[in-house]
């Protein structure tokens, strides 16, 4: 690491005693002496006490939405989100978080529409933040639990995204600075119609979602106004296994009745793409 460059890790806090981190060689470390490594694909490993909690995308199913985002059927989704970013109050050398950043896919289109934010993303899965770390030159990336204290100092977030992930409405409200802001994308009901789920064993869409989403983020969110970003997506045989296989889902699918089922349908396949892009104010203290 240069001694001039400042380092992609820079607004990190040190998971165990909240002291900055220092980066190093291969490694970051505070000034109470705790340790944490940078693979040599360029993420560090914030997380202690040993394995990974459930949950995290495994390697097929990153590997799955990696070519399947590469593909654009999503792009609209990144776009509507950039376009957001865009409009928000980030300073030119603000910092951008994303939550369950996956393969970075979403933060790399906001950076592109922000062009000197840093940003850095957190996510489970270090299988998709070896994706991540390609995804942009101003990405840092760690392996983190977003429903556990963040890594970040109180009020250093200009903006924070949430795509597809979870949500921990106190500690995003803990990081975002005064005036910032906080854009979540959640699928509607009508996401992901034109597949039978039942019969290919994907989880259902939660009627209650929108009304869980208010009730994560309320106490400590203000609503700033929501969109519906709605369109049809023909998905050829290849694709369509690909999203069936990179979601939540995966980890229980009936793969034999997922090949049954795109036997089936050997020509592309209609599929509505729904979801509700929210924005939220954090609350004064």
């Amino acid at each position: 690491m240069s001694a001039s460059a400042p380092s992609p890790f820079a607004a990190l806090r040190c998971p165990l005693c909240g002291q900055p981190l220092a980066h190093r060689d291969t490694s970051l470390r505070c000034p109470g002496g705790h340790t944490f490594d940078i693979a040599r694909q360029g993420y560090a490993s914030l997380l202690t006490g040993g394995k990974v909690p459930a949950g995290a995308d495994t390697q097929a199913m990153v590997a799955a939405r990696d070519a399947f985002l590469a593909a654009g059927h999503y792009r609209p989704l990144a776009e509507a989100l950039a376009t957001e970013a865009a409009g928000a109050q980030v300073p030119p050398d603000g910092t951008v978080l994303d939550a369950g950043t996956g393969t970075g896919y979403y933060l790399a289109a906001v950076l592109d529409a922000l062009p000197s934010a840093q940003g850095i993303g957190l996510d489970l899965s270090k299988y998709a933040l070896r994706r991540a770390t390609r995804a942009h030159p101003r990405l840092a990336a760690a392996v983190w639990d977003v429903w556990r204290p963040l890594p970040l100092p109180d009020h250093h977030v200009d903006l924070l995204i949430n795509v597809f992930a979870p949500r921990n409405g106190p500690e995003f409200h803990r990081v975002l600075r005064p005036g910032g802001t906080l854009l979540v994308i959640t699928p509607t009901a009508r996401h992901l119609s034109g597949l039978p789920r039942e019969r290919l064993g994907l989880l259902a869409i939660d009627p209650d979602k929108e009304a869980r989403l208010r009730r994560t983020l309320e106490g400590h969110f203000e609503p700033a106004g929501s969109r519906v970003v709605e369109y049809r997506a023909e998905l050829p045989p290849a694709d369509l296994a690909r999203l069936i296989a990179m979601g939540p889902s995966a980890h229980h699918l009936d793969t034999d009745a997922t090949r049954a089922w795109l036997a089936e349908h050997p020509g592309p396949v209609p599929v509505v793409v729904s979801v509700t892009l929210s924005r939220y104010a954090p609350r004064k203290d």
